[in-house]
């Protein structure tokens, strides 16, 4: 009962944040500069956080300037965690792009959506990726291409490496681990399998606790490796950062 009530309590919160940013989005977003834009989104993913009941905490730094950072991925909470420590434009599955509110809140953010099933596909948002990394954004992926449950990282897709080499952007890869009250890794946190988002996203919201880490390794240029090799590089180097 006392996990339903906090739950609740929760919800509630996360509906009033949602709306609060989805009306400052339609409100003001049409004249805000990139900085402010950026700004708005990173304090209204901690204030969704917040909502959820997420601590977060960081090791390392982020590159700044145009920087293509790789992150394993574990659930939808990774893109909040991720966003309210450094904003970038996040490539997404296109399924996101239609879900109610979450994806006008989405868009919002900057996120390019990708069908993943479509090769040519894949090819027009390599060539966004590279415009905005250009553009001197920041800008995000999972290449596992799927969730896992945080105990390892999946192998990598390496297409989407091609726009940080033909841009010449350097790549930093990052890991997100969740832990519960315990300080044990945090199983209410999973979106595998038969999980559903709204499943997923209850559980988190009855949760006493969750606690998100970002390990921040060191960029690193292609220097020479086609994406595959510095796709098994970059995955080693998130492995290395696992405890």
């Amino acid at each position: 009962m006392i996990a339903q009530l906090r739950g609740l309590r929760r919800l509630l919160a996360v509906l009033v944040c949602l709306g609060r940013g989805a009306y400052r989005l339609r409100r003001h977003a049409a004249r805000w500069t990139p900085d402010e834009h950026a700004h708005a989104v990173q304090a209204w993913a901690a204030d969704m956080l917040r909502a959820l009941g997420v601590q977060w905490h960081t090791e390392g730094q982020p590159a700044r300037g145009p920087v293509l950072c790789v992150a394993n991925h574990i659930a939808w909470l990774d893109i909040l965690v991720l966003h309210a420590v450094r904003h970038s434009r996040f490539v997404a599955k296109s399924e996101v792009h239609h879900w109610p509110l979450i994806g006008f809140m989405a868009q919002g953010a900057g996120t390019l959506f990708i069908e993943r099933s479509s090769r040519r596909d894949a090819m027009r948002v390599v060539h966004d990726m590279a415009q905005s990394l250009a553009a001197g954004d920041a800008v995000t992926i999972f290449p596992e291409g799927t969730t896992g449950l945080g105990d390892t990282v999946l192998p990598f897709h390496a297409n989407l490496l091609q726009a940080a080499i033909v841009t010449d952007t350097p790549v930093q890869p990052l890991l997100i681990q969740y832990a519960d009250l315990q300080g044990q890794r945090a199983q209410h946190v999973r979106y595998v399998g038969d999980d559903t988002l709204v499943a997923s996203v209850w559980r988190v919201m009855c949760a006493p606790r969750t606690t998100a880490r970002v390990h921040w390794a060191m960029p690193q240029r292609s220097d020479g490796r086609d994406r595959r090799a510095w796709a098994q590089d970059l995955r080693q180097s998130l492995l290395s950062l696992m405890r």
